[in-house]
This record gives C-alpha cells, sequence and structure tokens, in this order.
C-alpha cells in the first residue's frame, strides 16, 4: 500500500469513527450530505477512486472540514540517533 491508499483509507476510517460517534446512520450522513449512502461506504471504506467532493460531503455532514498538515519524516540526524549511529 502507498502514502496515498493508506491516507485515504485513514481519512475514511475518521469519518466512520466520528460518524459512530454521533449516533448517525449511514443514511442520515447520506442525506445531510445528499450524496448516495452507497457512496458513503465507499468514503469509509477509504476507497482511492471516490472523488474528493465526497470526502468533503462526508466531513462536512458530520461538522468536520479537512486540514492539510505537511507530511514530516524524520531527518538523516533523526533517523541517526534512534538507531545509535553516533557518527552521524
Amino acid at each position: 500500500m502507498n502514502d496515498f491508499e493508506s491516507t485515504v483509507q485513514a481519512m475514511g476510517a475518521k469519518l466512520k469513527e466520528m460518524r459512530q460517534a454521533r449516533g448517525l446512520r449511514l443514511v442520515d450522513v447520506a442525506e445531510r450530505a445528499g450524496i448516495p449512502r452507497l457512496k458513503v461506504i465507499h468514503v469509509e471504506a477509504g476507497r482511492p477512486g471516490v472523488a474528493v467532493a465526497s470526502y468533503a460531503r462526508v466531513a462536512a455532514a458530520l461538522g468536520a472540514q479537512f486540514q492539510l498538515v505537511p507530511a514530516q519524516r524524520p531527518t538523516l540526524e533523526e533517523v541517526s540517533a534512534l538507531l545509535g549511529d553516533e557518527h552521524g
């Protein structure tokens, strides 16, 4: 699985978690988002072929919004420190 797929799956899982925490059914979110229930299922499954607009509609229906944050990767110095390499 690549970074894109794992990111989309994580978004879907978070949206599902939010829906369940709010006690909403799939059909409730679908009605609020103005999309078919099956599309909500696909969003929650993190399907990469689903348009980003559908993810945004589901998020908005749950009272959420997307926020982009830079992906953080460790620096070479941090990796070296983790591995205990004193020569960096």
